[in-house]
C-alpha cells in the first residue's frame, strides 16, 4: 500500500528526553539508524560495529537485512537481539545489538524500491521513542534518500525536518562540523528561489538563539562567536546588489547583540570562509544550504559530521549520501560514521 501524502498532525513540544541509565562503567548508549536499505548505510553500520566504540551501538533496523548484507561483504559480525531493559555494555567489536524493524519488501544492495520508505521512516520513530523512554543517550543516522521517500507519496525534505516533527520542536538547526570548523544554515532544504522569502528576522533569530544555546550546552563553549553570512553577493554592497541585509538581517542581529550574543556580520559569503575570521570565530551561520555547506565538504568530506540543533535528544549524521553504486561491494568507507558515533558520544556526555 503506498502511504497517503497527508502530514501527521504537528505535535506539541515535549519536555527534554530523560537521559538513559548508564551502567556502573558509564557505558552511553547509542541507536543507530542505517537509513536506506539499498544504499551504504547497512554496510557502513556493520563496518562499525567491527571498531572499537565510544559507546554501546545499537542498530535500529531489519536483523535478516544486516546478515544478508554481512554474507554478502563477507564480514563476520554477530546480530543480536537488543534488551531494552538490560544495563548498557561496552560495544564488543564483531558483534552488532538489534532493535528489530522489518523491511516491507526483500532489498537489492543498490536499486531503489519505495516500498520500503516507510520502513525507512518507522526505524526514525522507533529509535527517537528509544531515545525518549531513556534507552539511549544518542541517535546516529545513516544516509537517507529523499527522492524514492517523495516517489512513496510521502512528503519528506530531510532528517532534520522529520525528526523536528517527532520532537515537536518548532526551530531544528542543521549544524556541520570538520575539526574546528562548524557551519550552521539559516535555511536548510529549499530550492534556491524561495531562499530570500525564507529569510525573516524572526525565523533568523530563533535560528541564532538555537545555535548559541547548543553551542554552550553540547559544545561546552561558555560564550560562543558566531559569524554571520550576508544573503546577496558582497552581503548586498550597501543595498545595491539587494536590501535583505540591510533591512532584515542587520536589524535581527542588532537584536540579538542587545541580548549579549557575540555575533560578527552579515558578512561577504565569499570572504567570510578566510582564516583572518575563521581563527577568531566557534561557528558560522550561513543564509542557505549551498552557501556554506560546499566550504565545510571541501575541508572535510568523510570526516564531517551533520548535528540536529535544538532536539531534546543528541543527533548526529554521516556528510554524504545513499551512493547506491557502493552498496555491497566493499567499498564503502565508515570514516563519517565513525566521526559520528564518536562526536555523538562526547555531546551526550555533556548532557
Amino acid at each position: 500500500m503506498i502511504p497517503s501524502k497527508r502530514k501527521p498532525p504537528r505535535r506539541k513540544a515535549r519536555s527534554p528526553a530523560p537521559r538513559a541509565a548508564p551502567s556502573a562503567a558509564g557505558v552511553a548508549t547509542i541507536f543507530l539508524t542505517p537509513g536506506e536499505p539499498a544504499g551504504i548505510g547497512p554496510d557502513l553500520a556493520l563496518l562499525a560495529a567491527r571498531r572499537r566504540l565510544p559507546a554501546q551501538l545499537v542498530a535500529v533496523a531489519d536483523p535478516a537485512l544486516l546478515r544478508q548484507r554481512a554474507r554478502r561483504l563477507g564480514l563476520k559480525i554477530r546480530i543480536e537481539e537488543f534488551k531494552p531493559g538490560a544495563r548498557p555494555a561496552p560495544h564488543r567489536p564483531g558483534r552488532l545489538p538489534v532493535s528489530p524493524v522489518s523491511l516491507r519488501a526483500p532489498v537489492r544492495a543498490g536499486v531503489l524500491d519505495p516500498v520500503n520508505a516507510s520502513y525507512v521512516l518507522e526505524t526514525l520513530r522507533q529509535a527517537v521513542s528509544l531515545c525518549e523512554r531513556g534507552r539511549a543517550t544518542a541517535l546516529v543516522t545513516g544516509p537517507v534518500h529523499k527522492g524514492v521517500i517523495n516517489d512513496a507519496g510521502i512528503a519528506f525534505t530531510g532528517h532534520t525536518e522529520f525528526l523536528a516533527q517527532l520532537a515537536g520542536v518548532a526551530t531544528p538547526v542543521m549544524l556541520l562540523t570538520a575539526g574546528r570548523l562548524r557551519v550552521a544554515l539559516a535555511t536548510t532544504h529549499l530550492p534556491l528561489r524561495k531562499v530570500p522569502d525564507a529569510i525573516a528576522a524572526d525565523s533568523l533569530k530563533a535560528v541564532l538563539r538555537v545555535l548559541a544555546t547548543d553551542l554552550r550546552r553540547r559544545f561546552g563553549i561558555a560564550r560562543p562567536r558566531i559569524l554571520v553570512a550576508g544573503l546577496n553577493p558582497h552581503a548586498g554592497e550597501q543595498g545595491h546588489l539587494g536590501r535583505e541585509e540591510i533591512e532584515c538581517i542587520e536589524p535581527a542581529l542588532a537584536e540579538l547583540r542587545a541580548e549579549g550574543l557575540d555575533l560578527t556580520g552579515p558578512l561577504p559569503a565569499d570572504t567570510l570562509f578566510t582564516r583572518q575570521y575563521l581563527d577568531r570565530a566557534d561557528a558560522v551561520l550561513a543564509m542557505y544550504h549551498d552557501q556554506g555547506l560546499p566550504v565545510l565538504k571541501y575541508a572535510g568530506f568523510g570526516a564531517a559530521v551533520n548535528v540536529t540543533l535544538g532536539l531534546p535528544l543528541v543527533r548526529t549524521s554521516v556528510d554524504h549520501g545513499t551512493a547506491l553504486e557502493l552498496a555491497g561491494t566493499g567499498r564503502a568507507d565508515p570514516g563519517s560514521l565513525l566521526a559520528a558515533i564518536a562526536l555523538a558520544a562526547e555531546l551526550a556526555r555533556r548532557g
